[in-house]
């Protein structure tokens, strides 16, 4: 959708393609980090979004074994808006939409999905995709692939994905918030146990975090035991816990960690998920795909005035954004790796905040690093492509 209105926006003829009715669905990506709302507000659309339902965040503090940590303190980032907005990201696209409307060259058809490419010897020229009215064609010069870590484009592309890891999964459910309860916290860690909580105003959302692989093992515990060692980590959502009525309530989330080699074919480009799948760890995910959609049309708008730029014009986006997702993975790695493995181990051992987390809890000025890290990302995007 952000591609989809920079193009429109820049006068280009653009068709994109939603295979559901609506966006409204539970989607795990619902933080707005500063990095995104520059970019609205470079689009001047800052003042309408921020009027949306959303929750502000600042500080990121957790327990960790006991003892309380603060990971990152955004209110120390020089950014115009040094903050995490959370917001239902059926909100977020929709207001895209709705914005979008006004570039006659931007088209969104809902209820279509992209079920395979069409190929002009080794060139892709479009997709054929499926609506309520029967399967179509769509031919373009350019088909740029939006659609997720499990992405059928790239798929029938035949473009290989390198994987990297991840060494857990993700329980997402939501726990009912009563007015009178109010928390900073936003992760837990105890032996063998973690847990992240986003307060969304009327409801506590929820990832309860398990090793890779172990959900029908936790499962067959059964659902009460997963309340109860919620309960016992967060005793604030206690109450909340009664709205899990059956498992149907609780979704797996499957963690991937992942990227291409090679993000182009002749006439096609993958982005977002597709290119690259992130780890939750700092809920960069949404952003980073921002950021490849404003380098995208920074990089390509003006080309495609002219027709499909050439493949290696393509590869360009690659080539601005490979650095960022690889610094920004081997981060989440070294986090993985150090400190929720560990975490996630089995045992009733005592758990030691880790030096680093220490030192960042205990040096302000840390604080705002990592904050950068997160809120920002590595070499941010910014709006260059037409009004």
């Amino acid at each position: 959708m952000m591609l989809g209105y920079l193009l429109g926006r820049a006068g280009i003829d653009v068709v994109v393609l939603e295979k559901h009715a609506d966006f409204f669905r539970d989607f795990r990506g619902d933080t707005v980090h500063p990095s995104t709302l520059q970019v609205m507000d470079e689009l001047g659309l800052i003042e309408g979004f921020l009027k949306l339902p959303h929750q502000r965040l600042q500080k990121m503090e957790g327990v960790f074994g006991g003892e309380k940590v603060r990971l990152a303190d955004l209110s120390r980032l020089d950014a115009k808006y040094p903050f995490i907005a959370f917001m239902p990201q059926w909100d977020f696209l929709d207001f895209l939409r709705e914005s979008g409307k006004r570039f006659a060259s931007l088209n969104v058809m809902m209820s279509t999905e992209a079920i395979d490419l069409i190929r002009d010897g080794e060139r892709i020229t479009g997709v054929t995709a499926r609506t309520p009215d029967g399967v179509i064609d769509i031919e373009a010069d350019l088909t740029i692939a939006c659609d997720g870590r499990h992405s059928l484009v790239r798929q029938r592309a035949g473009l290989a994905v390198e994987e990297i890891g991840a060494p857990m999964d993700v329980l997402w459910f939501r726990a009912g918030k009563r007015g009178d309860e109010n928390e900073n916290l936003f992760a837990r860690v105890d032996p063998g146990k973690m847990m992240v909580t986003f307060d969304r105003g009327d409801y506590w959302q929820c990832a309860f975090v398990i090793p890779k692989g172990q959900y029908d093992a936790v499962k067959a515990r059964g659902l009460s035991a997963l309340l109860d060692d919620v309960a016992r980590m967060a005793p604030i959502l206690k109450r909340g816990l009664a709205d899990l009525k059956s498992w149907d309530d609780v979704k797996l989330l499957t963690v991937a960690v992942n990227r291409l080699k090679r993000w182009t074919r002749p006439g096609l480009l993958c982005i977002g998920d597709a290119a690259h799948a992130m780890s939750p760890i700092g809920g960069v995910g949404v952003n980073l795909a921002v950021q490849d959609a404003v380098a995208t049309a920074n990089l390509l708008a003006a080309k495609l005035e002219q027709g499909c730029p050439s493949e290696d014009e393509l590869d360009a986006v690659r080539r601005r954004r490979e650095f960022p997702v690889r610094m920004t993975q081997r981060m989440q790695v070294v986090v993985q790796n150090n400190i929720i493995s560990a975490a996630l181990k089995p045992g009733n051992q005592p758990l030691k905040v880790p030096l680093v987390m220490r030192l960042v809890t205990a040096v302000p000025w840390l604080q705002g690093i990592t904050a950068r890290f997160v809120g920002l990302g590595v070499r941010p995007e910014h709006v260059r492509s037409g009004s």
